[in-house]
C-alpha cells in the first residue's frame, strides 16, 4: 500500500528567515504607520517600540516551543500539549486561521489604497483579482510560493531603504526636535501611545506563522527558532528607524489621513510622484497576504492530521505537494472578510485575535516547563520569559478594552 504524500522539506534557514521579514514588513509598516501616527501623534516610534517588546517576549516562547514541538498547526498543538484541553487547541488553531485571513483581508485592502495612487479600479474588482491570485500561487507549491515570498521580502526592505533614503535629511532635525519625542507623564499622551501600540503590534505579527510551516523546514528544532528571533530583529530595526523619519519628515495629522502613508512621505521629500514606491508598497502587501493564505492552509492541514478537523482538509495533492483544499478555504475566507470590513477595523480584530492566542501560548510554555524543565537537545528560556510574554499581551488586551 502506497503512503500518501506529505509536504515537502525545502526551507532552509535563510529562506525561512526572509519568509518571516516578508511576512512581518507585510503585515503593517507599509499600512498602518499613519494610523499609529494618527493616534500617538510624534510618539509613534515609541509606539512601535512598546509594541515591539510585547513582541519579543512572545518570540522567545515561540523560539522553544517550535524546538519542543516542530509540527502544522503550531499553536494548536502547542495548547494541547501545555494546557491539556482537545477542545482548546481546536479553538486555538481556528482562531489562527481567522486571525491570518483578518490579516490578509487587512492587507488586501492596504494593497488598495497604494493601487489608487496608480490607477484607478473598483474595490471589488482588485481584490478579487488579487486573493484569486495568491491563492494559486500558495496551491503551486511551498518552495515556490515561499521562494517568491523571500523575493518580494527584498524588494520590501528595499521600499523602506527607499524612504529613508529620500527622507534621511530629517534626522539631521532630530537633536532639536527629540524633546517633541518623548512624552512627558501625561495621561493623555501616554493613552495616545498605547492605543497607537495596540495598533502598532500587528505590525509586529507574522513570526508566529513560521512554526506552521514546521514539517517543510529542515531540522526544524535549529532553524525555525534561529529564523523567527532573526526575523524580529531585523524588522524592529527597520521599523524604528522608518518611523522616526516618518514624523520628522510629515506632520502626524497628515499622515494619518494617507491611505499610502508612506507614498505620502516620498512625495513629500522629493517632490515626485510615488510611482516606485507605491509598486514596492503593493508588492510589500501583497508578500504579506500570501504568506497568511500559505499559514492558514497549513494550520488546517495539521488539525486535519491531529484527527480534529475533518480529513479531506488535510489531504496533500500528489504534483504540487501541498493541501489544495485547505488553501481553497483560507483564501475564500479572506475574500470574503477583505470585502466585507474595512481596513482598521480588521487590523485591530487581528490585534486582538493574536494577542488573545498569545495568553494561552505563553501559559502552555509555562506548564509545559514545569513538567519538563530540560529536553534534551533544546534551547530552553529562563521560565519568567513566558510569563512576561503573558503579562504584556494581556496588558496590552485590557488597556485598549479600557480605552473603548
Amino acid at each position: 500500500m502506497t503512503q500518501p504524500p506529505e509536504l515537502k522539506r525545502g526551507l532552509s534557514l535563510w529562506l525561512l528567515t526572509f519568509y518571516g521579514v516578508g511576512n512581518i514588513l507585510g503585515a503593517g509598516i507599509y499600512v498602518l504607520i499613519g494610523k499609529v501616527a494618527g493616534n500617538a501623534g510624534m510618539y509613534a516610534p515609541l509606539s512601535f517600540l512598546v509594541a515591539s517588546v510585547v513582541a519579543a517576549f512572545t518570540a522567545f516562547t515561540y523560539a522553544e516551543l517550535a524546538a519542543r514541538y516542530p509540527l502544522s498547526a503550531g499553536e494548536a498543538v502547542y495548547v494541547r500539549k501545555g494546557l491539556d484541553s482537545r477542545l482548546l487547541a481546536i479553538v486555538v488553531g481556528l482562531l489562527i486561521v481567522l486571525m491570518g485571513a483578518v490579516s490578509a483581508a487587512a492587507m488586501s485592502r492596504g494593497f488598495v489604497g497604494y493601487l489608487h495612487v496608480l490607477l484607478e479600479l473598483p474595490d471589488a474588482t482588485a481584490i478579487t483579482l488579487l486573493i484569486a491570485a495568491l491563492g494559486s500561487l500558495a496551491a503551486w507549491g511551498i518552495v515556490e510560493s515561499v521562494g517568491f515570498a523571500a523575493l518580494l521580502a527584498i524588494v520590501e526592505v528595499s521600499g523602506l531603504g527607499l524612504v529613508l533614503f529620500v527622507a534621511g535629511d530629517s534626522l539631521h532635525s532630530l537633536p532639536e526636535r527629540l524633546p517633541a519625542l518623548l512624552p512627558s507623564a501625561d495621561t493623555a499622551a501616554w493613552q495616545g501611545i498605547m492605543i497607537g501600540a495596540f495598533l502598532a503590534f500587528y505590525a509586529f505579527i507574522g513570526f508566529e506563522d513560521m512554526v506552521n510551516v514546521a514539517e517543510e523546514v529542515k531540522d526544524p528544532a535549529r532553524n525555525l527558532p534561529l529564523a523567527i528571533l532573526l526575523a524580529l530583529l531585523v524588522t524592529t530595526l527597520l521599523y524604528a528607524a522608518v518611523t522616526l523619519v516618518a514624523v520628522l519628515s510629515v506632520p502626524p495629522e497628515q499622515l494619518a489621513k494617507s491611505d499610502a502613508p508612506l507614498a505620502e512621505i516620498y512625495e513629500q521629500a522629493t517632490g515626485r510622484r510615488p510611482v516606485v514606491l507605491s509598486i514596492i508598497s503593493m508588492l510589500a502587501v501583497i508578500n504579506g497576504a500570501l504568506i497568511q493564505i500559505i499559514m492558514g492552509s497549513r494550520i488546517l492541514y495539521g488539525m486535519s492530521r491531529q484527527g480534529w478537523l475533518p480529513k479531506v482538509l488535510g489531504k496533500v495533492y500528489g504534483k504540487t505537494r501541498t493541501p489544495l483544499i485547505a488553501t481553497a478555504v483560507t483564501t475564500g475566507l479572506i475574500w470574503v472578510l477583505a470585502l466585507w470590513l474595512p481596513l482598521v477595523t480588521l487590523a485591530k480584530a487581528t490585534s486582538f485575535l493574536v494577542l488573545g492566542v498569545f495568553c494561552l501560548v505563553n501559559l502552555s510554555l509555562w506548564r509545559i516547563k514545569q513538567r519538563d524543565p530540560h529536553p534534551q537537545g533544546i534551547r530552553v528560556f529562563p521560565r519568567w520569559v513566558p510569563l512576561l510574554g503573558l503579562s504584556a499581551s494581556l496588558g496590552l488586551i485590557l488597556f485598549q478594552l479600557a480605552a473603548g
